[in-house]
């Protein structure tokens, strides 16, 4: 029996709500598998086309999330999909909003949360990290054993200009090596001092 013409009644909470998109294996448009997951929120504009337009507009949205974030993932490259998340998940936030505005819902944000790549991928991408580290490790070795170079060619120049500095500097590193006991010093006296004393010893 209806009352004042009411058949049934329905509550509809108008704050946003939450939607887990579940893990979706996809296929980027350079044929490389993955899984993918995402996060939506989403409110209702509309309680009665939430209500008349659609049987179950929660799940109905899942749905559709899912099919779209599929479809999304498909035009982009994986390289695409890991640098460009963002702008990924605001192109599957605008195609499921514009479908879900007929039932009275506002998409309010997508966001992609994780993407899981084929073992062999990860450890191709592994290697090929490593293999930059490693490059960039000899580069910057290079370029420290290019400046040390520079500045020994300069300190040279100016102990080759400065009458005495050679042996001002061979004295400063012999004072630092008696500074410790345990060092046993064998010291190259150059030739043309042993040729002095043999012509004062001759004298």
């Amino acid at each position: 029996m209806d009352f004042l013409g009411v058949q049934t009644m329905m509550r509809i909470d108008l704050r946003t709500k939450v939607i887990d998109v579940p893990d979706q294996d996809c296929m980027t448009k350079d044929n490389v598998s993955v899984n993918v997951n995402a996060v939506l929120y989403y409110s209702i504009n509309s309680a009665e086309k939430a209500f008349l337009e659609v049987e179950n507009f929660a799940y109905a949205v899942s749905q559709l999330a899912q099919t779209t974030m599929r479809d999304v993932v498909e035009e982009v490259t994986l390289d695409a999909l890991l640098t460009n998340r963002d702008e990924i998940s605001a192109r599957i936030q605008e195609i499921v909003d514009k479908i879900s505005d007929q039932w009275g819902i506002k998409v309010q944000s997508v966001d992609l949360k994780h993407i899981e790549l084929p073992a062999d991928m990860k450890r191709t991408m592994g290697k090929e990290a490593e293999a930059e580290r490693e490059r960039r490790a000899v580069i910057i070795k290079a370029e420290g054993e290019k400046a040390a170079s520079e500045n020994l060619a300069y300190a040279a120049r100016i102990l080759s200009n400065s009458p005495g500095a050679l042996h001002l500097r061979t004295l400063h590193s012999l004072n630092d090596l008696s500074s410790d006991q345990s060092n046993t010093v064998v010291f190259a006296v150059p030739l043309e001092i042993l040729r002095a004393f043999e012509g004062m010893k001759a004298q």
